[in-house]
């Protein structure tokens, strides 16, 4: 005679989803499986607003007033990127964001299991957070998106400007192409323009030395000095 098959019952979850909970009985064995319960209900309950909420279907006009990257760098080195917006629109930009391409770079070698290589590592900045000490990315302060090399910078005002600042240190030698484009949201309904209507978007080229920049950490054993050349 074939074995009794396992009984399995299914029961309501009184959370934000319904989560099965399934239950095996063998003999006077007894196994209970939750699935995935509390990973569900992390995803699936009080997760905020989304960062495009109610992203107002217009265009905002700007002007990127500056953008700066050193031409020539070393590796190791650290350096600052920085643009600098101005809204040149009577209403304000929801929220201000920025994407970057070229801090990676893609290799054609189907041998890699991920062919992109950084030229870029952001850099770290010590943070207290709960009051014990972190580390955040040195990068505008309403911080990455969900987007690749998206960052935004909050909403900005009529006539406001506002410079968002990258720290990033040179692990690749060669030449590099960093591009850059201004937007006014997240969810592509939102569009910043120039004044022409064209997307703001630019590129800061450059090359990246393979020597070591000349620096040393100082008695205190945290500050680095580097040389006047």
């Amino acid at each position: 005679m074939l074995p009794k098959p396992p009984e399995v019952r299914l029961w309501p979850w009184t959370a934000c989803y319904v989560a099965l909970a399934l239950t095996v009985r063998r003999g006077n064995a007894l196994l209970v499986c939750l699935c995935g319960l509390a990973a569900v209900t992390a995803v699936g309950c009080g997760g905020g607003e989304r960062q495009d909420e109610n992203e107002a279907d217009a265009s905002y006009d700007v002007t990127v007033v500056d953008a700066t990257f050193p031409k020539r760098q070393r590796l190791a080195q650290k350096s600052e990127l920085a643009i600098t917006v101005r809204n040149d629109d009577t209403e304000a930009i929801p929220d201000l964001a920025v994407t970057l391409n070229g801090i990676y770079r893609r290799l054609d070698d189907p041998k890699l299991a991920d062919p992109n290589r950084p030229v870029f590592m952001i850099a770290g900045v010590e943070k207290q957070i709960g009051g014990y000490p972190e580390v955040k990315l040195a990068g505008p302060g309403g911080g990455p998106t969900s987007q690749a090399g998206t960052w935004v910078a909050g909403k900005l005002g009529p006539n406001a400007e506002r410079t968002l600042r990258w720290r990033f240190t040179a692990v690749r030698p060669g030449p590099f192409e960093v591009t850059y484009e201004v937007a006014a949201g997240l969810d592509g309904k939102a569009k910043a323009v120039l004044a022409d209507d064209s997307p703001p978007r630019g590129k800061l080229v450059g090359t990246i030395s393979s020597a070591a920049p000349n620096s040393r950490i100082a008695a205190d054993g945290r500050t680095v000095v580097t040389p006047l050349p």
